[in-house]
């Protein structure tokens, strides 16, 4: 397979529903995956991120986006409602804990293989488990891939190497055990763009914004939808016209 590099990966881009993750979670996180993913798969998202914090209160993170990367308020609270009977019901997580259902992000991780061709030119920060030439932490500008699956390179230009290293890297995307976009102007610019063209797109007049409904934490507490979905919900309602 020829490398994807430049601005050719923005065409060369697939949409697959069942692209799989190369990146994945450990532990606790990975045992929830592996039980919102196929609930993610039948209702047409994908699994980009599980992750579980302890600062006041436990609170599990799912992170979920359609093959094309987006992902709305309406979206977030479909893959509530599925999903947290299911979680409930298997029980991966003794304690009372809150459920957040959310989009990546602008500076999202990067998981798949096209997460990465997407993100050609932007900067990002890449961890890998074992390192190569001793090094471990990487961060420059992302310019292709090289190579399918488990086996593919990233090819990253370097923006923290020295004088005597060599500022062009292929990184394997097996050993990496964490990948993420860092937020910059340049990213930033892409995505209020990419906004623009979705609310210039025509939408039926029939449409209306879904109620929130939290669903039932662990058979005691209520996991709302995450903070910003319910402030992106609020700024949704007050910008449509009073009749």
């Amino acid at each position: 397979m020829e490398p994807i590099v430049g601005n050719q990966a923005q065409v060369q881009v697939p949409e697959l529903l069942d692209e799989p993750r190369l990146i994945f979670e450990t532990g606790l996180a990975a045992r929830v995956a592996t039980i919102a993913a196929p609930v993610l798969l039948d209702l047409g998202f994908r699994l980009v991120r599980v992750k579980i914090t302890s600062n006041q209160g436990t609170t599990l993170q799912i992170m979920a986006e359609r093959p094309d990367g987006t992902m709305n308020v309406d979206d977030c609270e479909k893959v509530s409602v599925a999903l947290s009977p299911v979680l409930d019901l298997e029980d991966p997580i003794s304690q009372v804990y809150r459920l957040e259902i959310s989009s990546p992000g602008i500076d999202r991780p990067l998981v798949r293989l096209t997460d990465f061709q997407r993100a050609v030119s932007h900067e990002a920060r890449v961890e890998l488990n074992f390192g190569l030439d001793g090094r471990k932490r990487f961060r420059g500008w992302i310019e292709g891939t090289e190579g399918e699956g488990r086996d593919a390179l990233i090819l990253l230009r370097r923006m923290d190497s020295r004088a005597d290293e060599e500022a062009d890297v292929k990184l394997p995307i097996n050993d990496i055990s964490e990948a993420r976009l860092v937020l910059t102007e340049a990213l930033i610019r892409e995505s209020l763009r990419a906004g623009k063209a979705a609310l210039e797109e025509p939408q039926s007049e029939e449409e209306e914004v879904a109620p929130v409904r939290p669903s039932p934490g662990r058979f005691a507490k209520p996991k709302p939808i995450s903070p910003g979905a319910l402030a992106a919900r609020r700024n949704a309602q007050s910008a449509r016209p009073k009749r």
